[in-house]
């Protein structure tokens, strides 16, 4: 898939990034293996290449590439984060979005538009759900102006920036607004893709343990309107 969108950002200079990412690419390079990266691809249906480190050894090379290191400002941060959606293989993506959501609190909402280029450029549920749960709903939580912003995300005719609006709200538990969760929910019943559908299901799920009354409420009145998926998905936890 292209990355064209990483590319024609803007990265800023940051020494700190420089920094970085010499020190991930010369770690992960070295822990590459090709047999498990094809089998990697493979699972992700070729969303990307893979170098072929496992989760737990990847985590475990970030933490050493990032020892010692300051802790970085929104520049920092967004230049790791382009950098690494322009190399090819997704390992260094998945570094970027653990570096952003440990560092979410020094992001401002000037962070946004470039948190939106991350979720629609090579995207697939890998890094867009932690993206929509950590990073952008981090930063909607710092500021609620920020919402409006989703509301435009959910009409968006790309389905992860649609699909990131439904999830942002994922770790808000007692802070949720439920009217904005239920109303985005119905903006999107209709939609035809399993992964629209599912994250109904998914964000409604989340919900309903903080308030499982209000979501079999919600699909008392409106359950007619989604996919049988996306009820399963919500009630799973609660029953009918």
């Amino acid at each position: 898939m292209s990355v064209t969108g990483a590319e024609a950002a803007d990265v800023p200079h940051s020494e700190l990034a420089d920094t970085v990412m010499e020190r991930l690419t010369s770690a992960y390079t070295a822990a590459a293996d090709r047999e498990r990266a094809a089998a990697m691809r493979a699972y992700m249906k070729d969303v990307a290449p893979f170098l072929g480190i496992p989760s737990p050894e990847r985590r475990a090379l970030s933490r050493s590439v990032v020892r010692g290191v300051p802790c970085p400002g929104e520049g920092d941060c967004t230049a790791v984060a382009l950098r690494c959606w322009r190399l090819p293989e997704r390992e260094y993506q998945y570094f970027a979005v653990d570096y952003l959501r440990r560092h979410v609190t020094r992001l401002s909402s000037g962070f946004l538009p470039v948190a939106r280029q991350l979720v629609s450029t090579v995207p697939w549920w890998d890094t867009v759900d932690a993206l929509a749960a950590h990073v952008v709903g981090g930063l909607v939580a710092a500021d609620t102006a920020l919402a409006g912003d989703m509301d435009a995300w959910i009409e968006d005719g790309d389905l992860w920036v649609a699909r990131t609006a439904l999830l942002h709200q994922l770790r808000y538990r007692e802070r949720t607004d439920a009217g904005r969760l239920f109303a985005y929910c119905l903006r999107q019943s209709g939609h035809p893709d399993f992964f629209i559908r599912k994250a109904i299901g998914w964000c409604l799920r989340e919900y309903a343990k903080t308030d499982p009354e209000a979501v079999r409420d919600f699909l008392a009145r409106e359950g007619g309107r989604f996919a049988p998926l996306s009820v399963r998905e919500a009630l799973k936890n609660i029953g009918a």
